[in-house]
């Protein structure tokens, strides 16, 4: 379970002062899929980057599966990082010289896994979104839903718990976006609790729970009026 508790976020320089999030609360349960939705600016990714242990918070708390976050020293958090969360990003973030295999096999590598069990996963992973037959290709000779895809296979074969993806369809078209909500809802399924930043709102819709945010805070419902200034954000 993931718990935020009046999280506040504040970016500091010298003149500025930045509040990306502001006593924002969230509980999201094991197993759930939830879409978080809100204007440009409104802190969605900052809330998925705290919540990906990939930025400290300025105050308030933040439990997972209720281990207190902010009482792990840097050592630590990585850690619990690398075992519980798989991260799935807008631009794919794959090494253009590796082939598919050897893209998910990255991250393996630098959790220690022996070859035999780096393999078992990349394998398992691989097949599981459908692309066994291309384990040798490069990221240049699949389609943009194939190489997210790959970066889907690359998150599940750490095995996390939760599974954080920010924009992952931002840079498909309609048809391929489908298809990869369609594999993340096999993925929900299957048991692996997934928050997924989106300004699709149809894509949002396929969550089983919409949190709207605005001005860093979760609000209470997402009025008809915003709703169309979202995509533009």
């Amino acid at each position: 379970m993931l718990n935020m508790k009046n999280v506040s976020k504040v970016y500091r320089t010298d003149t500025v002062e930045t509040h990306a999030l502001r006593e924002f609360s969230l509980i999201v349960e094991e197993g759930e899929f939830v879409s978080v939705t809100g204007p440009s600016g409104s802190g969605k990714t900052t809330f998925l980057n705290i919540a990906g242990l990939l930025e400290d918070l300025t105050d308030g708390a933040y439990e997972l599966d209720g281990r207190d976050i902010s009482k792990l020293n840097d050592k630590e958090r990585s850690r619990v990082r690398n075992e519980k969360i798989g991260f799935i990003f807008q631009s794919f973030n794959l090494i253009p010289e590796l082939n598919i295999f050897d893209n998910v096999d990255v991250p393996l590598r630098y959790r220690g896994f022996n070859a035999d069990e780096r393999k078992r996963r990349i394998e398992q992973s691989i097949e599981m979104v459908g692309l066994g037959s291309r384990m040798q290709h490069l990221p240049a000779q699949l389609s943009g839903g194939q190489q997210q895809r790959v970066a889907i296979a690359r998150a599940l074969a750490g095995e996390p718990r939760f599974l954080l993806a920010d924009e992952p369809t931002g840079n498909l078209d309609s048809q391929m976006a489908d298809s990869v909500l369609d594999l993340l809802a096999e993925i929900n399924a299957a048991g692996t609790t997934i928050i997924m930043v989106t300004h699709e709102l149809g894509l949002a819709d396929r969550a089983r729970r919409n949190i709207f945010v605005r001005d860093g805070q979760v609000s209470d419902n997402a009025p008809e009026l915003h709703l169309a200034s979202m995509a533009a954000g």
